[in-house]
């Protein structure tokens, strides 16, 4: 029998007016240590966007999901923090900012598979 893998993720989200707290879900980032697991994905609707931010510029929040995405994958031209360990960059990308781009809280679960379960979270949360 398979020992089932500790793991946390966090859902990226967009909240263009960060003081009125309204946000759409665009993303999940996953980690799981005992895989040296951490990936992310996102999908950005331009006109969920639009419905909260009529203003929002969709092509340079779509750039910032893509460091993101590369950040998490650890890939050599994404910058210094691409370079740490998986906890290392998971830890970066989830501390808490008010910013456009944010996380949720850490949450922590157990699965078989990181990559089904990333692909499950990212279903119910984003999709």
């Amino acid at each position: 029998m398979q020992a089932r893998n500790l793991f946390e993720y966090a859902v990226i989200r967009i909240m263009p007016r960060v003081e009125r707290e309204e946000f759409i879900n665009v993303g999940v980032v996953l980690l799981c240590k005992k895989r040296n697991f951490l990936q992310a994905l996102y999908e950005l609707n331009p006109e969920r966007l639009k419905a909260i931010c009529p203003g929002c510029d969709v092509e340079e929040l779509a750039a910032h999901l893509e460091a993101f995405a590369r950040i998490a994958a650890g890939e050599p031209g994404a910058g210094p923090i691409a370079q740490l360990d998986a906890a290392g960059r998971f830890r970066w990308l989830t501390a808490q900012r008010s910013t456009v781009l944010q996380p949720s809280k850490v949450h922590p679960g157990l699965c078989d598979d990181p990559i089904q379960m990333l692909e499950r979270l990212f279903r119910e949360m984003v999709l």
